[in-house]
């Protein structure tokens, strides 16, 4: 059985080194992937594709419909470019995680467990997908365009939640990703099931909360959270009031609830930690 730190995270008592020895796993990656630039800038400009291809589908809808769920276009490209920049960037910089299944698989997971670093964050340095930066800034550019063109009534207040409901949600969505990918601690062949929450949820909060109906409007919206990473702030943000009737303070709820996933998911991880067994290879 492999010996570990209880949960699997650094502590008080790590080296100095930590921090340099992190920044070195990252200039590595960096180095490794950018070696080749031709290949490296073919796939900065591939990876735009699926955000652009979710701001296209929303065009497409528009162009046979004025209202969808009861919001223009102006307002639902609020929605999609919250949704596309946090979902983007969480990508980045946790997406990796769903390599973990196969760590677990493989007993590979052995290895990240007895350096003298935390787990997580070498799992989420090892392969950092540099070539999605292109992803997330065209997210950040979908986001910003709408928010110019939405005709907003800026105030202190709207300017402030403009910059952190993104923040929130790239905290939620890579708290998404780190505790789906932890089922895998149980069930090795859980990434359908991962990517059914992680992808499913970036398509959901792209569009208006009142499309949605019954049971799967209420699991995802407000079960899991979901309508706190695009809905709520952008009604918010656009001083509407909410037609499903919760309370105007549920638009700038979004930072509490992604402390509230934050906070799941990683005490998922620090369980799933404890229960992993070694393969023995």
């Amino acid at each position: 059985m492999v010996e570990r730190r209880p949960a699997g995270e650094p502590g008080q008592g790590e080296p100095a080194g930590t921090l340099a020895a992190y920044r070195a796993l990252l200039g590595a990656q960096a180095r490794s992937q950018t070696a080749y630039r031709t290949s490296f800038v073919v796939d900065l400009l591939g990876n735009v594709g699926a955000t652009v291809f979710d701001v296209v589908t929303v065009l497409v809808i528009y162009g046979v419909t004025r209202e969808l769920g009861g919001f223009t276009l102006r307002e639902t490209l609020v929605m999609v470019g919250l949704s596309a920049s946090a979902f983007a960037v969480a990508d980045l910089l946790v997406g990796n995680i769903e390599r973990l299944p196969g760590y677990v698989r493989t007993g590979r997971f052995d290895a990240v467990l007895v350096r003298p670093l935390g787990a997580l964050p070498q799992l989420l340095l090892m392969d950092l997908p540099l070539r999605k930066v292109s992803r997330g800034l065209f997210g950040v550019g979908v986001l910003v365009v709408a928010l110019a063109s939405a005709g907003i009534d800026w105030t202190p207040a709207r300017v402030a939640l403009a910059v952190a409901a993104p923040l929130a949600g790239v905290v939620f969505f890579g708290s998404v990703f780190v505790a789906t990918a932890t089922v895998s601690f149980w069930w090795v062949d859980s990434g359908e099931l991962a990517n059914s929450v992680t992808y499913g949820g970036r398509d959901f909060t792209s569009y208006p909360v009142t499309v949605f109906e019954g049971w799967f409007r209420a699991a995802f919206a407000y079960g899991l959270g979901f309508a706190f990473v695009s809905y709520q702030p952008a009604l918010a943000l656009l001083g509407r009031a909410d037609p499903l009737g919760l309370p105007a303070w549920a638009g700038w709820a979004a930072p509490l609830v992604a402390l509230v996933a934050a906070g799941g998911a990683a005490a998922a991880w620090r369980t799933g930690v404890r229960h992993y067994r070694s393969t023995g290879s």
